[in-house]
C-alpha cells in the first residue's frame, strides 16, 4: 500500500453495543500528487482582498513549484523495510527528520523548485534569498537543511532556509508516502508526527467523512495526517485550562486553541465554516490571529516552516 492509505485501528466484537459505529482512521499518509497543488489552489483563492495580498500571491507560487517538483522528479528510495519495522517497534518515527540520511534526490528537488519559482516575477527579497541560496556549495545547502530541521537557523540565512524548507517538505511527503501505512502507529507523544516526528502546522476538525468532528493533525514538514483527542492540549497533554480564541465578527473557521497549563497555543481549523480549507495555506492565511494571540501573552506550539522570515 503507498500513498494515500490509512493505518488501521481495530476490530470491534459482535456484542459491542456500538457495532456498526467505526472508530476514526488513525493515520493518512500524504499524496504528493495533489498535497502542493490543494495549496497552491488555496493560497491563491485566499489572497483575494487580503491585507497580504502579494505575500500569499507568492506562497501560493513557491507551492506550485513544489507541486511541479513533487510530480517531476523521480522516485525516491524509501526507507527500508527492516528499519521501519525496528523504528515502529522502538515507538520512534521511522523518517526522523533531525536524524534521517538524506538521499541526493533531495537537492535535485531544491534546484528544480528555485528554477520554477525563479521563471516568475518575485518580491525583491525572494529573489535576493535565491542568489544567496544558489552560491552556497552542496555541503552548505546540507548543513543549512539540518540546522533548519533542528531549529537552528540563523537569521542572515532565513531567506534561504526558507526554499530549502520548501524542499524539504517535498522530499519527506515523498518519503511518507512509500511508507508502510499498515505498519504505522501513533506515538506516545501524540502531538509529534507518526512518520517524521515533526510538529503539526495546525490540527483540522472534520466535517464530512464516516467520523465528522474527528480532529486531525497535519504534519508541518511531510503533510502526514493523525488523529488527536479534543479538548486536550497538542503540547502538554492537559485539558483543564483550554480555550478557543477567535477574530471578532470573523467566519470562525479559524481558531487558536489556548493553553493555560503550558501558555501555548494551536491553529485549529473547522471545515463545517468552509470545506476547502488547507491547513497549511489557511494557517499562513490567518497570520493575524497569531499576532492577536501572542500579543495576549501565549506562544505558539511550533513554528509554520514557511514563516521563518515573516
Amino acid at each position: 500500500m503507498r500513498q494515500g492509505e490509512v493505518a488501521p485501528k481495530g476490530a470491534w466484537t459482535g456484542g459491542n453495543p456500538l457495532a456498526g459505529v467505526k472508530a476514526p482512521v488513525a493515520l493518512v499518509l500524504p499524496d504528493p500528487a495533489t498535497t502542493f497543488l490543494r495549496r497552491a489552489v488555496r493560497l491563491e483563492a485566499l489572497s483575494a482582498g487580503h491585507p497580504m495580498l502579494e505575500w500569499l500571491r507568492f506562497m501560493a507560487r513557491l507551492a506550485q513549484a513544489q507541486h511541479v517538483v513533487a510530480t517531476t522528479l523521480g522516485p525516491l528510495d524509501g526507507p527500508d523495510e527492516a528499519a521501519v519495522k525496528q523504528a515502529v517497534v522502538a515507538r520512534m518515527p521511522p523518517l526522523a527528520a533531525e536524524w534521517h540520511q538524506r538521499g541526493p534526490g533531495w537537492l535535485d528537488g531544491l534546484a528544480m523548485l528555485l528554477d520554477d519559482v525563479d521563471r516568475g516575477t518575485n518580491p525583491a527579497p525572494a529573489q535576493a534569498a535565491m542568489g544567496r541560496l544558489r552560491g552556497y556549495d552542496d555541503a552548505a545547502v546540507e548543513c543549512l537543511a539540518d540546522r533548519f530541521l533542528r531549529g537552528g537557523v540563523d537569521t542572515e540565512d532565513a531567506g534561504a532556509a526558507l526554499y530549502v524548507a520548501a524542499a524539504l517538505q517535498v522530499y519527506f511527503t515523498s518519503l511518507a508516502a512509500c511508507l508502510p501505512a499498515p505498519s504505522l502507529r501513533l506515538l506516545p507523544q501524540r502531538g509529534l508526527c507518526p512518520c517524521c516526528g515533526s510538529s503539526p502546522v495546525s490540527g483540522v476538525v472534520t466535517a464530512s467523512g464516516p467520523n465528522p468532528g474527528t480532529r486531525y493533525l497535519h504534519c508541518s514538514l511531510c503533510a502526514t495526517a493523525w488523529t488527536h483527542v479534543r479538548a486536550v492540549c497538542i503540547s502538554c497533554g492537559q485539558s483543564r485550562s483550554l480555550s478557543l480564541q477567535g477574530i471578532e465578527d470573523d467566519s470562525g473557521a479559524v481558531k487558536a486553541e489556548t493553553c493555560d497549563e503550558c501558555h501555548t497555543y494551536a491553529k485549529m481549523l473547522y471545515q463545517a465554516r468552509d470545506m476547502q480549507m488547507d491547513p497549511f495555506a489557511d494557517d499562513l492565511a490567518s497570520l493575524g490571529l497569531d499576532i492577536l494571540v501572542a500579543e495576549a501573552g501565549w506562544s505558539r506550539h511550533a513554528p509554520n516552516p514557511l514563516l521563518l522570515v515573516g
